[in-house]
């Protein structure tokens, strides 16, 4: 059943442009080692079912691909809140607007004395 989602950089879209890839809740854990084995396992491979509303992370493979955390009811497919992956902080359950990013400032490129395959200058 395809659905839309409101993606904060390319606008309302249907579900099949995007890729569920799981819960946005779990937290990472911390460096690998003997003592967090287990918490690796349990975080790479352990996924709870949970009925009704919930935090997911998704890939908008089919536009912008951008990752985004997409809250909804995992009953009725109802959308509550979707903004880009890159502006939740660690633990938080719920959704944030999305953010405009500031533009990247890029130097001018210096077109006027460029060097042709022979070595001749333009």
């Amino acid at each position: 059943m395809a659905y839309l989602i409101n993606c904060p950089h390319c606008g309302q879209r249907t579900t099949d442009e995007f890729y569920i890839k799981g819960d946005a809740s779990k937290q990472r854990p911390g460096t690998i080692g003997d003592d967090t084995m287990n918490q690796w396992h349990d975080y790479v491979h352990i996924r709870d079912n949970v009925r009704g509303r919930t935090a997911e992370h998704w890939h908008h493979t089919g536009g912008c691909r951008q990752w985004l955390v997409v809250e909804r009811d995992t009953v009725s497919h109802e959308v509550y809140a979707v903004a880009p992956a890159s502006s939740r902080t660690p633990g938080k359950t719920s959704a944030t607007p999305a953010r405009k990013s500031a533009a990247r400032k890029t130097p001018a490129r210096n077109t006027t004395s460029r060097k042709t395959a022979r070595g001749e200058k333009k």
